[in-house]
């Protein structure tokens, strides 16, 4: 179900329509390209599809897992910081990262699942959040990270 399938539903409603359709868009900028291509950079920063991928995981897992689950990120194995959270290992590969994003979207589900917006999650360094604010953070992550897909995407297949 689509964000434009919703239009007047509920905001719980609204706001998972929203972030499963970033979730999948993300994913898809993937799609049909060798693990070369996946992992070509094209800006001098490290990030590359492959590594925007790896964030997006990483930085879901810290919003969902830590800062509403309450595991801390050290405990989860996750990188200490966001910069990191793009590196690709030797062993990274477009399945093994895919996985790792699935299994971090139905992890992320389960968390919250019988939690309301306005439940006040206290796990994250930064201070208490609310579900609301964490479900806008995530999807103003994700959105600015598919755009970012979508140009290197565009990039990689013009080459």
């Amino acid at each position: 179900m689509g964000s434009f399938d919703v239009p007047l539903e509920d905001e719980r409603t609204q706001l998972d329509a929203f972030i499963e359709e970033h979730r999948d868009a993300i994913e898809k900028t993937l799609d049909g390209l060798t693990e070369e291509q996946a992992r070509r950079r094209l800006v001098p920063s490290a990030t590359t599809l492959l590594g925007l991928l790896k964030h997006v995981t990483w930085m879901q897992r810290v919003w969902f897992e830590e800062c509403v689950g309450g595991t801390p990120r050290q405990d989860l194995g996750l990188a200490a910081n966001p910069d990191e959270s793009f590196r690709l290992t030797d062993g990274d590969t477009i399945a093994s990262i895919t996985a790792a994003h699935r299994e971090a979207r139905a992890t992320a589900r389960t968390v919250v699942a019988d939690l309301p917006l306005d439940t006040v999650a206290t796990g994250h360094r930064t201070g208490p959040r609310t579900l609301r604010w964490v479900y806008l953070q995530v999807l103003r992550e994700l959105t600015q990270h598919c755009g970012h897909a979508d140009i290197l995407r565009e990039q990689i297949l013009a080459g």
